[in-house]
This record gives structure tokens, C-alpha cells and sequence, in this order.
């Protein structure tokens, strides 16, 4: 069972670095440059039809959400390989230090696993001039609540089991409400080692909202960027709560899918009360993202999700990472290259890489109108 379940995260994460490196490779093939200019603003490789670089040109810097950063990280490779002389560099940080990037105008856009607070659209109009900062959503998925307990190969636990271990009022692997919802499974007499984000985390305000959500009762903290509750370890980024999972038998944490399967890491089934527990994987995510509800107003497209689900195999703890832009008020040297990569990872081709990397792309109705705005960014 264990090497059944590995095996499946190893292939998950080879088939992101075999799509990485196929995109990259073909586009590359193609030495025929004649249709682009100085600047790579000319027409996309045959090897990437849905990119199209006019009016790309130079370096874009963008920062945020390390939850979407092997998502990037394609995107990036694929589109660079397409528009010669164009380079977008995306610092993988949090969602806190992005949104803080991009209103204070460094960056011409920011990755967010969470909607701007009204007082950052306030505060984002010093920057947009005419306009303001709206949210792109642009990336879903599964947060994956990964372990490391040694003799144990696959584990369930519901939201308020979750809400204790996080909040450390459960400490033992051991515990009978871990048993309970485990029978058959021998738990050791271990203490339970949780690890969070030690910086500002869209992704933790996510695990927030679901644990607010479906346990009110055991989890009384506000959904918030910082980590809320006492006791703990806190780890940098998603690769570095990661990381330490996989390095410390005994421990738990949290973060995106594609974390897991890089690191090999086992993840949690999650019992929601539906009848069967629902395991973290792109597809449970997407029965969970499609029921999400525009609540954004005029072109930003911030969206609703259910956290309580019940439907059958919808994955509750899920995150929609934004690309947070200016509607209107772009700065004129990086807008071009802005809306031209944000078609890109909005297209066909862009979205459908996301699964092979572990991620759930974004429901077409709503992804529909991602594309019509970034059409209509100026």
C-alpha cells in the first residue's frame, strides 16, 4: 500500500518535470525566429500555439504565493522558450510579500492564494493611477496535509482531529480520537510535531478558512496570513514546511500538492462526513473549485469556495492562487508583457499543464472571463 501510494506521487511528479522539460524542449526545436522582432515581440513557436507575443518585451519581475511556484515555474519556461528576448522572473515568497511588492509598485504583478483586502485595493490605487487591483484567479488545487510517522502508510483524519493537532491540544499520534477515525491502523506512542509557515501564507489563511469552516468548534482563530495558534514549528514557504515533513518522523504540515509528490511525501484523507474520506488529488480538488462563486465585483473575479463541502469526493481544503493586476493605470513598459504571459497561463495550453503538476485548473466558465479581462488590462 505504501509503495502503491508513493509510486503514484513519484509519477505525478515526474510527469510535471516531463511536461517542464517537453514544453521547453520543443519550443527550443524551432529555429524559425524570422517572425519576431528585436524586442521578441513577434508571433509565438508552433510549439506553443497559445502563446502569442506581441507587444512582449524585456524583464517582468513578479513575486508572491510559493504554493503556486512549480505552476510558475512551467509557465515560465514554456512562455520564455516561445518569445525570444522577453524574461519573466517570479520570486517565490509568500502571498503577504507579493501583495506588498506589488503596491509598492516593484513588481507588475503578484501571485496571492487569497483576495485583496479591501485596504490593499485601497492602497493599490496609489499605484494603478486610474485604476486599481483586482484579482486573476489563475491556479486551483488540493492543500495537502502531508505526514511523516514511521509505520504508517496512510492516514484519515476529519477537521476537528485536524483543528487539535494543529492547535496542539491533540500531541500524540496515539490519541484516541486519531485512532477512532483509524481503526485497524497501529499508531505509535509518539508526540505529533506540527509544522507552519513562519511568514505570511495565503495558503494558511486557506487551511484557516477550512478548518474555521468545517470545525468552528475546535478551531476559534480568524483566518488569517499569519499562523494563529500557539506552540508548533514554523518553516519558510511551502518547500520549507515541506522539507521538513519529510525530514522529521513524527511530524505534519501543510501545503500544495505538488510539494508532496516532489518530496515523496504521504498525504492525509480527509473525512468530511460524506461517507468515504476524499484523498488530496487535483480531480477531488476540481469537484470542490467548480462550485465556486464570483463575489469580486466589476473585473475582479474574486471567488467563493465551499470549505464545508460533503459533495462525494470533492477535496475540501483547497486554495485558488490570484495573479493580482492593475484593471487599469499598468505601468507602459511592463504592461505588454503582462497581459501577453497572463493569456498565456489563462489559455487552453496553460491551464491544461496545471493537473500534470498537481494542481486543478481553474472551472472554464470563470476561466472565461479571466482571459476576457486580462484582454482588457491597460
Amino acid at each position: 500500500m505504501k509503495l502503491q501510494r508513493k509510486n503514484r506521487l513519484r509519477a505525478t511528479a515526474l510527469g510535471a518535470l516531463a511536461v517542464s522539460g517537453a514544453l521547453v524542449l520543443t519550443a527550443c526545436g524551432s529555429d524559425d525566429n524570422s517572425n519576431a522582432d528585436a524586442n521578441g515581440g513577434g508571433k509565438s513557436s508552433t510549439a506553443a500555439s497559445d502563446i502569442t507575443c506581441d507587444g512582449a518585451e524585456g524583464q517582468l519581475l513578479a513575486s508572491g504565493s510559493s504554493a503556486q511556484k512549480n505552476a510558475m515555474d512551467l509557465w515560465v519556461k514554456n512562455y520564455m522558450a516561445a518569445c525570444s528576448g522577453v524574461e519573466v522572473n517570479y520570486n517565490s515568497s509568500s502571498s503577504g510579500e507579493g501583495i506588498v511588492a506589488f503596491n509598492q509598485g516593484t513588481v507588475g504583478f503578484a501571485g496571492s492564494d487569497s483576495a485583496l483586502k479591501p485596504e490593499e485595493v485601497e492602497e493599490s490605487k496609489k499605484i494603478c493611477k486610474t485604476g486599481q487591483g483586482i484579482n486573476l484567479p489563475m491556479v486551483g488545487g488540493p492543500v495537502a496535509i502531508g505526514f511523516h510517522l514511521e509505520g504508517v502508510d496512510s492516514l484519515v483524519l476529519d477537521a476537528p482531529t485536524l483543528a487539535k493537532i494543529f492547535d496542539t491540544k491533540i500531541t500524540k499520534w496515539n490519541d484516541k480520537a486519531i485512532a477512532d477515525l483509524n481503526k485497524g491502523v497501529e499508531l505509535p506512542d509518539k508526540p505529533i510535531q506540527p509544522f507552519h509557515r513562519s511568514e505570511d501564507s495565503g495558503t494558511t489563511q486557506n487551511l484557516g478558512k477550512y478548518l474555521s469552516a468545517a470545525a468552528p468548534d475546535a478551531w476559534k482563530y480568524e483566518a488569517e496570513k499569519k499562523w494563529p495558534a500557539p506552540g508548533g514549528q514554523a518553516a519558510s514557504g511551502s518547500s520549507g514546511v515541506a522539507s521538513q515533513v519529510k525530514a522529521v518522523d513524527g511530524s505534519i504540515g501543510y501545503f500544495e500538492l505538488s510539494y508532496a509528490a516532489s518530496q515523496d511525501i504521504t498525504t492525509v484523507d480527509i473525512e468530511t462526513g460524506s461517507g468515504t474520506p476524499v484523498k488530496a488529488t487535483s480531480e477531488n480538488a476540481s469537484k470542490a473549485i467548480a462550485a465556486a462563486k464570483v463575489v469580486g465585483t466589476g473585473k475582479d473575479l474574486a471567488l467563493e469556495l465551499d470549505y464545508a463541502t460533503k459533495a462525494e469526493g470533492a477535496y475540501p481544503i483547497v486554495l485558488v492562487t490570484y495573479e493580482v493586476v492593475c484593471d487599469t493605470g499598468n505601468k507602459a513598459d511592463t504592461l505588454g508583457t503582462v497581459k501577453s504571459f497572463l493569456t498565456y497561463a489563462s489559455s487552453e495550453d496553460g491551464q491544461k499543464v496545471l493537473t500534470d503538476a498537481g494542481y486543478a485548473p481553474i472551472p472554464a466558465e470563470i476561466n472565461a472571463k479571466v482571459r476576457e479581462t486580462v484582454a482588457g488590462l491597460s
